[in-house]
């Protein structure tokens, strides 16, 4: 009889904790929404945020459209960390629209800065139901006859830009072992990405480089996509090792912005 009562007194303990965090939230949402003090409001949007209590995104999206730039800056960076893939496809989807709002129309360049990262973090989510976005890095191509060193630093550099655009991206360079299991749960939502460099110059102590990337689908390689970049840079020297690193930093400055500014904004409109 005492064990179970132990553990009847564990559960009561459990639910009581759980209603008195829901009061919390409720609290804070109201007074997010409610209270003609922007130093309160704040402070809920503040509270609300780092709970980490997923009843709080309705009360949030309203914070976006608070009368106080603090407020709809909060308001926008909890969003980004508090949507996660346990929320509502809806309250997903409401959170997106709210975002893309503020980060077009808000008069406060930080808010609308804070609301774009965080919609890049929603976007970057797997699908409700489980899929996620697979992305395959190709091997890279040298079409200079002078770059073949750099291939193998291309193809992290897009590795690793992709991974930190897009974390929740299943991303892999050819012949990954763990490459099947993570393309089946990817389904259709499953990219092949590569890059050639076209032109990579010294002159003096000028640097220029080139470089095309193309997005296609996985595995039929069916090219949709097709971007171009370059880029300048002064070594501020002649010597070899000045020009060697100049040159790494044309490459991946170039590639660097294409996956931002390309890849990863098309691979997101083609998975909604």
């Amino acid at each position: 009889m005492r064990i179970r009562f132990a553990a009847a007194a564990a559960l009561a303990l459990v639910a009581w904790a759980t209603a008195a965090r829901a009061d919390r939230v409720d609290d804070l949402a109201l007074r997010l929404r409610t209270d003609a003090d922007y130093k309160v409001r704040l402070s809920a949007a503040l509270a609300l945020g780092k709970l980490g209590d997923r009843r709080a995104v309705p009360a949030l999206i309203d914070g976006l459209g608070d009368g106080d730039k603090s407020v709809r800056l909060v308001a926008a960076g909890a969003l980004g960390k508090l949507v996660d893939v346990r929320v509502s496809a809806d309250d997903r989807a409401r959170a997106v629209a709210a975002l893309t709002q503020v980060a077009q129309r808000d008069p406060e360049e930080s808010v609308r800065v804070q609301a774009q990262s965080s919609i890049d973090a929603l976007r970057a989510l797997p699908a409700p139901g489980g899929r996620s976005v697979y992305v395959e890095v190709g091997n890279m191509a040298d079409k200079t006859t002078r770059g073949a060193a750099m291939l193998p630093v291309m193809r992290q550099t897009v590795t690793s830009s992709l991974q930190r655009r897009a974390p929740a991206y299943l991303v892999h360079g050819s012949g990954s072992s763990s490459m099947t299991d993570d393309l089946r749960r990817a389904g259709p939502r499953a990219f092949f990405v590569d890059a050639s460099l076209t032109k990579l110059e010294a002159s003096g102590s000028h640097v220029a480089c080139a470089i095309s990337m193309i997005l296609a689908t996985y595995p039929q390689k069916s090219m949709f996509g097709f971007a171009n970049g370059s880029a300048d840079v002064d070594a501020g020297s002649t010597s070899e090792r000045a020009l060697s690193g100049a040159l790494g930093d044309c490459v991946n400055a170039v590639l660097d912005d294409l996956v931002e500014t390309k890849i990863v904004p098309t691979i997101q409109a083609r998975s909604p």
